[in-house]
């Protein structure tokens, strides 16, 4: 059962020895009433992420008189970062369940789906390989037929940039060859080609999304730029694990949140009934070691470090975002560089990171999060919850404070 709930990294993190029930977890939901006519209903899986919370607001900014639920198995719930309350309050609905076991009636009536929920990167698909392939495609392709099946109008698919692989030359473009090298990017491009085999009205929107980046009410700190930021805040020292030569295309949380709202609402003659595009700034193509320089602009008096022994990086690539650009002129990325790290700076200054150690962080690093849960008992390998408690009881504690 849940013991407290305790004041850490400035946010309020759940804590105790089993805090989830799988039969809950599955079946029940937690309901937050939102007043105001009802005239668009979106499903968010995979909403309590990294993503979501800023998918969520940019959503629930433009339409307030949506009804926006989201699909999440809790994972990540805890690993909350700056706020005081769940990202989820101003949601009309949250569903805790695993996507690998989604039925037709958990997406009846939806005009949209937009679907996040992912192992979402490198190291955890090396980790999870076959769990990556369950989750990030099999259960992403059940959905998008199931969704079709029941009417839904429009469904956006979160994939990768990642789908490229070592890509020399120039800019890759959405009809370029791809060369997934992960089990995290093959499950994106498998998933791509399920979904143009779906035959229906259903409007499909598959967003290549380039690196993310930026601040977030659950941040993570596995990915380049913010790791540079952390690295910069709490050490004084920016440390690039490859030789810095790899080109990575970056595009922030908040203009994520943008461009699916784009997909949420885009119409079939405005790129087609399938459309996978790559979705990320026209000039957000940088060298690693560009980066971590624009950090150490920004931190003064750090230092960034070089390992010119590393072996070469097999990933790396430029891309092409013009056809985004022309589709979507509305909905381009506002968030420079420099912008995403300023956010960054500020957002960790605000919660007093002094962690010279959070690249082993079960609340920053994805991957520990999950290593954590899985030595505590309460996930399986196979990333099933194992252990009793009741989520929604401490979820809606939350969600009153």
């Amino acid at each position: 059962m849940l013991t407290r709930l305790t004041r850490k990294y400035g946010v309020r993190k759940i804590t105790g020895q089993a805090i989830f029930n799988r039969a809950t977890l599955l079946l029940s939901a937690v309901e937050c009433s939102m007043r105001g006519a009802q005239t668009m209903k979106i499903l968010i899986t995979g909403n309590m992420g990294y993503v979501g919370p800023s998918v969520i607001k940019q959503i629930r900014r433009s339409y307030s008189d949506a009804t926006i639920d989201g699909f999440d198995t809790g994972y990540f719930a805890q690993c909350l970062t700056g706020v005081d309350n769940f990202p989820e309050k101003i949601l009309n609905r949250q569903v805790f369940g695993d996507v690998r076991s989604i039925k037709h009636r958990d997406l009846e009536g939806y005009d949209a789906v937009v679907m996040l929920a992912a192992i979402s990167n490198d190291p955890m698909g090396a980790r999870f390989a076959k769990v990556t392939g369950q989750i990030n495609q099999d259960a992403a392709t059940a959905i998008a037929i199931t969704a079709s099946d029941v009417g839904v109008r429009n469904l956006v698919f979160a994939s990768s940039c990642s789908v490229y692989g070592l890509a020399s030359g120039e800019p890759r473009r959405e009809h370029d060859p791809v060369n997934p090298l992960t089990a995290y990017a093959a499950s994106k491009i498998g998933t791509e080609r399920a979904l143009a085999a779906i035959q229906s009205d259903m409007t499909i929107t598959s967003l290549r999304f380039a690196t993310a980046c930026g601040m977030s009410d659950r941040l993570r700190l596995d990915l380049a730029l913010n790791d540079f930021v952390a690295g910069a805040l709490s050490d004084g020292q920016i440390s690039i694990l490859s030789d810095g030569t790899p080109w990575r295309p970056l595009i922030d949380v908040a203009d994520m949140a943008r461009a699916i709202e784009w997909g949420v609402t885009r119409t079939a003659d405005n790129g087609g009934r399938n459309l996978v595009v790559n979705a990320g700034h026209v000039s957000g193509n940088y060298q690693v070691r560009d980066l971590a320089e624009a950090v150490a602009r920004a931190v003064p008096g750090c230092t960034v470090s070089i390992n010119k022994n590393a072996p070469a990086d097999s990933r790396s690539y430029k891309v092409d975002f013009s056809l985004f650009a022309e589709l979507a002129p509305n909905y381009l990325p506002r968030m420079g560089i420099g912008d995403s790290i300023n956010a960054l700076v500020t957002g960790l200054k605000a919660l007093g990171f002094t962690d010279r150690h959070y690249r082993q962080s079960s609340h920053f690093i994805r991957l520990e999060t999950l290593k954590s849960l899985m030595n505590q008992g309460q996930l399986s390998e196979t990333l099933n919850w194992s252990v009793e408690g009741d989520l929604n009881q401490v979820y809606s504690r939350g969600l009153a404070a």
